[in-house]
């Protein structure tokens, strides 16, 4: 299973909301991302449901810029 493959599968989060916005980051944006930046989104994948949501919602900044940065890139996939 390629890598892509496995963090398809850990974009299906159960919220309708989480999955439109990163599996359409994924299809879309994540291909062209420097390395650092998919290990970014990886490590963000693994971060708790509800933590996840309030960031990738607006209802939480993460403290860390470069995540900060990556959150923002998700959060524009469906609406650039």
């Amino acid at each position: 299973m390629s890598e892509q493959a496995r963090l398809r599968w850990r974009c299906r989060r159960g919220m309708r909301e989480l999955d439109a916005l990163l599996q359409a980051f994924l299809s879309d944006t994540y291909p062209t991302l420097p390395a650092v930046d998919k290990a970014r989104f990886a490590a963000l994948l693994e971060l708790p449901d509800p933590e996840l949501s309030a960031y990738l919602l607006g209802r939480d900044v993460p403290p860390d810029p470069d995540v900060e940065r990556l959150v923002a890139s998700v959060r524009s996939a469906l609406h650039p």
